[in-house]
């Protein structure tokens, strides 16, 4: 169970003053923590690669109160965007073999309420829209993205921009946004968005730029270029912002400090945030001062925003070791993920913008793996029905457990 402080500032009543529901599974954090997904709904089995089409993912998630399974492992090849439905769980994890890339265009998840999404690769490239983002929200409440790899936007990567509240991105990546704006993204809403030990790698600019009420804790930011890193949102709108125990290190394409712009209107507190500058192949820099040198001309707090707080807060250091061991669709990482983790830990001599992901291999190959047998095709294998004392051959995936779960979930949240 969670239990949730009263939030202030630019909140007000936009929020939920107190709350102790049920976390959208456990480990997850911050404003989106308690996203119900398709809780209550029907369970889909995605069982091709296609793009479009009865047992395809496009169709799975086209409709809302589903909680979204794969019996199949690859690459999903899709031309056109796909539109994300409200009350979605997405499970990656179930996918056998080496997981799920979805590759080719973005995802609109504006208007997604309640949806969980964990352990799934969205890989746009080149062939993806003009001007569109590899994921936006426009609007919506209550999402989280969790061990999410997003990469090769063609405007920005992953960009949150409106009436958006309640949103968490946490253990994930976002990366490579295609030149020539080559973006990671916009993070701007004043209804509460948490980004928690996420990495944003060889983005040229915005990793990310932030308005709004913001939690950025526990991040990595890598091979940023000369637009900047952590961008502070020079509106004329208020923000309220925590930027601690994060890493920023300098890569080839680096050729600014981290913190760009601001003006009095954006209020952060920061505590912790390591920057290694030199691009020398070693871990060897130093805590940021809290001065206006090393974060621009901004308003600074003495304790930070109460927001909804991470189980363990890490310092910068340890961050660092942990977003490389963990982020991203890590259960299996793909190609594209190892590279930019092995740039990470290059500590500045690896790295670059890109303009086409052919220029990194472009999204691999995937092993396909075989699904497990389940007879009654209520996405949870026989095996892991029989061990919990459930019947194989009665479709009982919705039934609400004794912990507040769907027996659906119980088993999703096993395999992580």
């Amino acid at each position: 169970m969670r239990h949730c402080s009263r939030v202030s500032g630019l909140l007000a009543l936009g929020l939920a003053s107190s709350c102790a529901a049920l976390d959208a599974f456990p480990g997850a954090e911050g404003f989106g923590a308690q996203a119900v997904g398709g809780r209550g709904g029907s369970v889909y089995v995605v069982t091709n690669l296609n793009d479009t089409g009865d047992g395809s993912f496009r169709d799975a998630v086209s409709e809302s109160n589903r909680i979204v399974v794969f019996a199949v492992g690859g690459v999903i090849e899709i031309d056109d965007r796909i539109v994300v439905s409200s009350d979605i769980t997405i499970a990656g994890q179930t996918a056998p073999g080496d997981g799920i890339t979805v590759y080719g265009n973005g995802l609109s998840y504006s208007n997604a309420d309640n949806t969980i999404t964990r352990y799934i690769r969205y890989r746009m490239g080149r062939g993806g829209d003009s001007g569109k983002d590899g994921i936006t929200i426009a609007d919506g409440a209550n999402m989280i993205f969790d061990h999410v790899s997003v990469s090769w936007g063609r405007d920005e990567t992953f960009s949150i921009n409106g009436d958006v509240s309640n949103v968490t991105i946490q253990d994930s990546i976002i990366a490579q946004g295609l030149q020539t704006h080559s973006c990671g993204g916009l993070m701007q809403t004043t209804g509460g968005l948490s980004i928690l030990r996420t990495l944003y790698a060889d983005n040229k600019t915005r990793n990310p730029k932030v308005k709004g009420v913001n939690d950025f804790t526990n991040n990595v930011v890598y091979n940023w270029g000369g637009g900047g890193a952590y961008i502070e949102g020079d509106s004329s709108e208020v923000s309220e912002v925590n930027i601690v125990g994060n890493a920023f290190i300098s890569g080839p394409s680096t050729t600014v400090s981290p913190f760009t712009r601001g003006n009095q209107n954006f209020n952060a507190y920061v505590a912790d945030n390591y920057y290694d500058p030199d691009q020398d192949g070693t871990l060897n820099g130093w805590v940021l001062s809290v001065d206006t040198d090393s974060y621009t001309d901004i308003v600074f707090k003495d304790a930070a925003f109460d927001y909804p707080a991470v189980t363990t807060l890490m310092n910068s250091t340890d961050a660092l070791a942990y977003v490389m061991a963990n982020a991203g669709a890590s259960l299996v990482r793909d190609s594209v993920d190892t590279n930019l983790v092995a740039e990470v830990a290059s500590y500045g001599t690896l790295g670059a913008l890109i303009s086409d992901e052919d220029e990194v291999g472009g999204p691999g190959t995937l092993a396909g793996g075989e699904a497990p047998t389940d007879t009654d095709g209520d996405g949870m294998p026989d095996e892991y029905e029989t061990a919990n004392g459930l019947d194989p051959e009665v479709d009982d995936a919705m039934v609400i457990a004794s912990n507040g779960y769907g027996y659906i979930e119980n088993y999703i949240n096993s395999l992580v």
